[in-house]
């Protein structure tokens, strides 16, 4: 898991007091959605006369770093007084920021993390479009500026980060009373299942992109199974060709890479060497390709790559897996992502035997981009004490994968006890596939049941889930995936 690997304080008063199996005495209990009829409007009327800002600023460890105008909405960038550690509140807090795109409290609400960063921009997941609500957005803690001074990074696990979706659900609740899901793709979506498998009862539904499930992390002949089929025989000893080349030249490439160091004002400490640094780039490349990139897209790679220029080689990839990642300035950002892979996410250890003996270092692991001074303990049964509870416990659960995406060869699946959930594929589709990209009648039944989870399900559509579609008007501004800001995660998920 690298650049594909790594595809958004005072304290007051503390809400709700968090036992240390994730139960809380002031949860929310969230009861089966009932169906309400809406017509799709823009409306912003609320019931109360106070205006929203004042209510949401109410809420004890709140507070405001700004407001952003747009058209039918309004945007609020927040900061959220957090414990640093859930089980033992009294033991300090970090601040964490949140961001709000206020339409209507008579609207459902989406909870949205991207499980790193959030965006400071107004924008609208998929279900907040295809409901016409809410959004929530919350930045995953231990991503600056939302990380406690100093970290104690013991307290960066899933449950402590589900602990923090379930103290913003809870306060906003009171504000926000209609129905609520929670959605996000890759690490976000991950995010998502965590939130559902430790808080259950806090949301109405649960929208999962491309979420990887890494359920065993010394068994990833998955992984290697999906290279040695996915796309065409073309496309793959195209890829497989730059990405040999890039090792057989790796001297005079390796200079190049110095020269690009010393203007760029790269240094390579983490992970130890330039010579790691350029191999790691160079074998996420393949990977690179499939996570972001469609089959068409193979066009632009050299076909006889013998042939190809130096600079050939190193613009293609360069511009697939980007010879910043590794460096230390590429790595800080995700810092808190290499460590919950090495620690209970786990990250895949792919063959690719087409390099033969060029590779000296293999498919490094996540404890080569953590700083060492960070101690690392991987904890096994934390993956697969999600996956056994997806299995036998969905309830309202959504997943998307694209067929082409590498980080969907070990996806969540359901088993007997799933109820009203589903996992689609998207064909051909690459790290970004969403319920648009779906086959008709699949899109027809993920748009029903999201609308139906989040309480705005028309009766036209409950009768005939055929005739589901977004009740929001697409928004070129809102609903635009930032594909660069993707692509600079590199291959985490």
């Amino acid at each position: 898991m690298r650049k594909a690997l790594r595809g958004f304080l005072s304290l007051a008063v503390l809400i709700g007091t968090v036992s240390a199996t994730g139960a809380s005495a002031g949860a929310a209990t969230a009861a089966e959605p009932t169906t309400k009829q809406s017509s799709g409007s823009s409306s912003n009327s609320e019931s109360s006369s106070e205006d929203i800002k004042d209510r949401i600023l109410a809420i004890p460890g709140m507070s405001l770093i700004e407001e952003k105008p747009y058209p039918g909405y309004r945007f609020f960038v927040l900061n959220y007084t957090q414990p640093i550690d859930h089980k033992r509140p009294s033991k300090g807090t970090f601040q964490q920021r949140i961001t709000l795109l206020h339409k209507d409290t008579s609207r459902p609400t989406v909870f949205f993390t991207s499980g790193y960063n959030v965006s400071t921009n107004p924008s609208r997941s998929e279900p907040t479009q295809i409901i016409d609500g809410n959004q929530v957005s919350l930045e995953y803690r231990f991503f600056t500026p939302s990380r406690p001074a100093p970290a104690d990074w013991s307290k960066l696990d899933i449950w402590q980060a589900a602990s923090d979706q379930h103290r913003v659900f809870t306060a906003l609740k009171k504000i926000y009373s209609e129905n609520w899901l929670t959605t996000g793709g890759s690490k976000g979506g991950m995010t998502a299942t965590y939130f559902e498998r430790f808080y259950p009862k806090d949301m109405d539904g649960v929208v999962a992109y491309v979420a990887p499930n890494d359920v065993v992390n010394n068994e990833d002949s998955a992984y290697d199974r999906f290279f040695a089929a996915v796309g065409t025989k073309e496309c793959r000893d195209r890829l497989s060709g730059v990405q040999r080349e890039a090792l057989v030249r790796r001297e005079p490439l390796e200079k190049k890479y110095e020269a690009y160091a010393a203007e760029g004002g790269y240094t390579f400490n983490t992970v130890g060497s330039l010579d790691k640094a350029y191999e790691a780039v160079v074998m996420d490349y393949v990977w690179a390709f499939w996570q972001y990139s469609l089959l068409a897209d193979c066009e632009a790679i050299p076909a006889d790559a013998a042939k190809a220029t130096d600079e050939e080689i190193w613009d293609s990839i360069d511009g697939i897996s980007g010879f910043s990642a590794y460096a230390d300035q590429g790595l800080g950002t995700y810092t808190p992502y290499y460590y919950q892979a090495g620690t209970q996410l786990g990250s895949p250890d792919i063959k690719q035997p087409w390099l033969g003996n060029l590779s000296r270092y293999g498919y490094q692991p996540p404890r080569n981009f953590v700083p060492r001074d960070i101690p690392m303990k991987f904890q096994p049964s934390a993956m697969r004490d999600v996956d056994s509870w997806v299995r036998h416990n969905a309830r309202h659960m959504l997943y998307v994968y694209g067929e082409n995406d590498p980080w969907g060869a070990e996806p969540f699946r359901l088993g007997r006890g799933a109820r009203d959930s589903y996992v689609y594929t998207v064909p051909g589709g690459n790290h970004g596939s969403k319920v648009a990209g779906l086959v008709a009648d699949e899109k027809a039944n993920a748009t029903a049941a999201i609308l139906r989870w989040a309480g705005v399900a028309p009766a036209a559509v409950e009768a005939d889930p055929a005739k589901a579609k977004p009740l929001a008007k697409f928004d070129a501004r809102l609903d635009k995936r930032d594909v660069e800001l993707e692509r600079n995660q590199g291959l985490r998920p």
